[in-house]
């Protein structure tokens, strides 16, 4: 199929897999009725219009937004590394946000109880993980800034996650099981629960690094065969490496602090969108990848709801359970 045709076919799936997702739950609603809520038709059962308007439409443009921001950014950290086992949070980015939200969560008891009592919402928490995300982004920029080598940058980005990774390990040690508990079931991810401001403040964001994304296409081609190419082809490598490591941190950023850590979807997602168009040129990888990863974090979030259940399977244990084979299978076809 050509390239064309192959997008074509990802708009036509997006709205399909949008529309089932909706569909999809504890209490099934017919696809045919799902569709008269949206388009606005009156004439529908009101709890079923309750239910889709509610909680299932906003659950699935958050689980499309998720799939957006962290298969773009998943793609940029390959591109700029050249390495096909890079992902959305290979610079720490997961960890800084998880360490903003294990310190007010796990070390309350350390903190200000005013401090604490203000930033327990969910919006609170949110807020500590961009701040937490941002701390450890403004390090891997110094970072970025004092070397020439792409290869030292990644692996300060993942010393900075593994200090990261350690101060939570010991806030866990000396946790409580309330405060372990409440922390676990942020780590699961949940694309639920948010109101529509904050859905158009995530839209906003993702927007906005989705734009920057495509503003970089001509040097992630160039970037594609080294620095030393892009230098000759006229990039200023170390200002597109700031930018790419920007934008990267903005969608998996964005994406941490409303969901929590969604694992594997930047990672496999872009190598599904290579075996697709079977192109490398960002023109046209950048929006297979965007659409295929809304897609798929549909269909994670359609299995994570049990038929005739009232609870739902968390959403990075089923991208687990799709990216882990898929990795697998990158590693035997490279046989690296």
């Amino acid at each position: 199929m050509g390239k064309k045709v192959v997008l074509g076919v990802l708009v036509i799936l997006l709205g399909i897999f949008f529309v089932l997702d909706i569909s999809v739950g504890s209490i099934r609603i017919p696809i045919g009725t799902t569709l008269d809520v949206l388009l606005g038709d009156v004439e529908v059962k009101e709890t079923w219009r309750y239910i889709i308007l509610n909680y299932r439409l906003p659950k699935a443009i958050v689980a499309v937004l998720v799939g957006v921001a962290l298969s773009i950014s998943g793609l940029l950290m390959q591109t700029l590394f050249r390495n096909p086992m890079a992902e959305s949070y290979v610079l720490g980015i997961s960890s800084g946000a998880s360490l903003g939200v294990a310190i007010l969560i796990l070390g309350s008891s350390l903190l200000p109880t005013a401090f604490v009592a203000l930033f327990t919402s969910s919006y609170g928490i949110a807020l500590i993980s961009v701040l937490g995300s941002l701390g450890l982004l403004f390090l891997v920029l110094l970072v970025s800034n004092t070397v020439r080598n792409t290869v030292t940058v990644l692996i300060v980005g993942l010393m900075f996650g593994s200090f990261a990774n350690a101060i939570v390990s010991i806030l866990t040690y000396f946790s409580s099981a309330e405060q372990l508990k409440r922390f676990a079931f942020w780590s699961l991810g949940s694309l639920g629960n948010l109101s529509w401001d904050v859905i158009l403040l995530f839209g906003v964001v993702v927007f906005i690094g989705v734009f920057g994304s495509l503003l970089l296409i001509r040097s992630l081609d160039a970037m594609l065969l080294g620095d030393n190419y892009a230098s000759s082809m006229g990039v200023n490598v170390k200002r597109a490496r700031n930018l790419i490591i920007l934008v990267t941190s903005l969608l998996a950023g964005v994406s941490t602090a409303f969901v929590g850590p969604i694992a594997f979807i930047g990672l496999a997602v872009p190598h599904i969108a290579r075996l697709l168009l079977k192109v490398s040129s960002h023109r046209y990888l950048i929006i297979s990848t965007a659409l295929l990863g809304g897609v798929i974090m549909l269909i994670c979030d359609m299995l994570t709801q049990i038929k005739g259940e009232q609870f739902l399977l968390p959403i990075n244990a089923v991208t687990s359970i799709f990216g882990a084979p898929i990795v697998i299978w990158l590693i035997l076809r490279r046989k690296v």
